[in-house]
């Protein structure tokens, strides 16, 4: 019995084919061959487009570095280890029976649905062409019809309020209105703490006014706030609630605002420098510029930096009185000086430090005009004589700090922009500004602050994308040794941009660095995937020449059209697990909180649009193109022009 069921199951044909182990490395060698050329020059692309991220400068620079070293570092051991190590490892594990890809029922679904799908495209070609390139300039316009910024702002889950005081303000007042604005910043429910600070900091690098109050306002976690309340309806709500005659406020976020600070000087979001030679003229324009850009869709918290409205005490020395009293200038600038500034009239030692003992009048004697005036003065003719005898003693007004641009005098007006985006903002002011102001012989002015460093990133980007594009072309074509295969991979890019168009347009982002690099990523990885379907179309053109030679002869427009399907269709599961692993590692992202979300997402948005749409494109328009390619050199040429990717 047991030798006749042996017989029975000896006799069952077997349904796989058994291979020696040099003839299983030999395949394999041959595999690895095939697609490590292509895939290798495809981590080099994605290398490439991460040039113009190190180009960046400044603050986009600090920001997006780190990123753009990561993921190069980490693609550049990626390139080794697709021609090293993955081929020896595959060796290792691909062992055993192996089931077909039609096995798969996964496979088989997808090919069940995209064959007919591929094979309507061909059969019609130009409305099939017609819809993508309408998609294409649909997608340009809208992309530049998005607001511009330059970097999303980031929530530093705190606030920064900087009111700006008159600048003759006192000591008294700036503490009384200190106090009061912290009272009412703390009566808000969505407020933790608040310190505020008025005047400079103990420090040499700090030049604020005392007119100038920096208010660190600290929130409370989210899930304490009310219900529907945002960090914009809190700044609306204490805006409202701080409203005092004399204050302009201005409301930004402490990290960003030093950022500005140090990069342009300019403590707002915008600032327009104002530069002239002399002070009252340049405060003239400035509040000329500030009444012209009222009404201007926004613009807030507007507000011009005064050069003019300091106090000043003024001793102005009689002269033609001094040898009436036997004096001279330094017999009264040295009582001047003494009374009211001290003077060292001894040493104190304490152990190691030594500590000036200073002399001067008591507050009551000099706080105010006409107490100065009966300073006395020892005249050797006269006797004792009171200041007023030879001095002229009266406030003027002057500037509270003199600031200066590369040896210019200048001025500044500065505003924040909310609910609206910079670029499109700061346009129309400048619009507005040059329809309306003609500024004096001279005198011109400057634009600065985030709309500055706007500029910078756009002319950087500007510069280094189209050498880019280039770069990644000569990559393709040493890939493939063709000029046509190589722009039949780089044309997926500008079809990549309509769904990364689209997706940023219907998520209302603004146009920022963060976006640009969105999109760069975005171009290595389209191109990585038209590198995939290439070779496969490539590797059926192989098969057709080997089964019916290469001629025209041999080969009809109807061959070329199955055996690119067939490349197309048969190599599904490789093409859509090129493009699962990039969507299922990016769309978490559009469902992340918390602090670093909100400049990631403008991030993300671009590289997940547009992979839906050039994988669209690859898969259906790509073997379009290539089929048209090669029916195109069958019909010139009478033979087909094939890479060598046979296995």
């Amino acid at each position: 019995m047991l030798k006749f069921f042996k017989n029975i199951f000896s006799k069952k044909k077997k349904d796989y084919i058994e291979l020696d182990n040099q003839e299983r490395l030999s395949i394999i060698e041959k595999s690895c061959k095939q697609v490590s050329r292509g895939v290798f020059y495809s981590t080099v692309i994605i290398i490439t487009s991460f040039l113009p991220v190190f180009l960046l400068e400044g603050q986009e620079g600090k920001l997006f570095h780190p990123l753009a070293y990561t993921k190069t570092f980490i693609m550049i051991l990626d390139a080794l280890l697709v021609v090293t190590l993955a081929p020896v490892l595959i060796s290792f594990f691909m062992k055993g029976k192996f089931k077909s890809e039609q096995s798969n029922p996964i496979n088989r679904f997808l090919e069940k649905i995209y064959e007919p799908i591929i094979r309507a495209c061909m059969k019609h070609r130009k409305t099939t062409l017609g819809v993508n390139i309408l998609a294409l300039v649909i997608s340009i316009p809208m992309l530049f019809s998005l607001g511009k910024e330059f970097i999303p702002p980031l929530d530093e889950q705190s606030i920064l309020f900087m009111p700006v005081t008159l600048p003759d303000v006192s000591n008294s007042e700036i503490k009384r209105i200190l106090q009061v604005q912290d009272k009412i910043i703390k009566s808000v429910p969505e407020v933790e703490q608040v310190l505020g600070k008025a005047g400079r900091a103990n420090t040499a690098t700090d030049n604020s006014p005392l007119s100038m109050i920096e208010t660190i306002i600290m929130l409370k976690p989210k899930s304490a706030w009310r219900e529907g309340m945002t960090k914009k309806k809190i700044i609306e709500e204490l805006d409202s609630k701080l409203q005092i005659p004399g204050v302009v406020n201005g409301w930004t976020q402490p990290i960003i605002n030093r950022i500005n600070m140090l990069a342009t000087g300019i403590r707002t979001d915008v600032g327009i420098k104002v530069y002239g030679q002399r002070l009252d003229s340049i405060q003239k324009v400035s509040e000329r510029v500030q009444q012209t850009l009222k009404g201007v869709k926004g613009v807030k918290d507007l507000y011009v930096e005064p050069v003019t409205g300091g106090r000043y005490l003024e001793i102005d020395i009689k002269r033609d009185q001094l040898s009436r009293y036997g004096l001279s200038i330094d017999d009264v600038n040295m009582t001047i000086e003494t009374a009211l500034g001290g003077a060292i009239i001894a040493n104190t030692i304490e152990g190691r430090q030594r500590f000036g003992i200073q002399l001067r009048l008591a507050e009551d004697y000099r706080n105010s005009i006409d107490r100065l005036k009966r300073i006395p003065l020892n005249s050797p003719d006269a006797g004792l004589i009171p200041l007023a005898n030879v001095a002229e003693i009266q406030f003027v007004d002057g500037p509270p700090m003199i600031t200066s641009d590369n040896a210019i005098l200048r001025g500044a007006v500065m505003f924040n922009v909310r609910d609206r985006d910079i670029g499109t903002t700061v346009q129309d002011a400048i619009d507005k500004i040059n329809a309306e102001l003609k500024l004096p012989n001279g005198y011109f002015l400057e634009w600065s602050g985030q709309y500055e460093q706007l500029i910078k990133g756009q002319k950087t980007l500007g510069m280094i994308i189209p050498v880019v594009l280039v770069i990644i072309f000569f990559a393709l074509y040493f890939a493939f040794k063709s000029i046509r295969e190589a722009f039949l991979s780089l044309v997926t890019i500008p079809f990549a941009l309509i769904g990364g168009a689209f997706l940023v347009y219907f998520y209302g982002v603004n146009l920022s660095v963060a976006v640009a690099v969105g999109f760069i990523a975005l171009f290595g990885i389209a191109v990585e995937t038209g590198v995939v379907m290439v070779i496969y179309l490539n590797d059926a053109m192989q098969q057709l020449v080997q089964k019916k030679g290469n001629s025209a002869e041999t080969i009809t427009p109807e061959d070329i059209k199955e055996y690119v399907i067939h490349g197309a269709a048969k190599r599904l599961r490789p093409k859509i697990m090129t493009v699962c692993v990039s969507l299922f590692g990016l769309t978490p992202v559009l469902w992340s909180t918390g602090v670093g979300s909100d400049v990631m997402l403008p991030i993300v948005l671009p590289m997940i649009g547009g992979v839906l749409t050039s994988s669209t494109h690859i898969l259906l328009v790509t073997p379009l193109i290539f089929l048209m390619t090669k029916e195109y050199e069958l019909k010139k040429f009478g033979k087909l022009e094939v890479l060598d990717v046979k296995h």
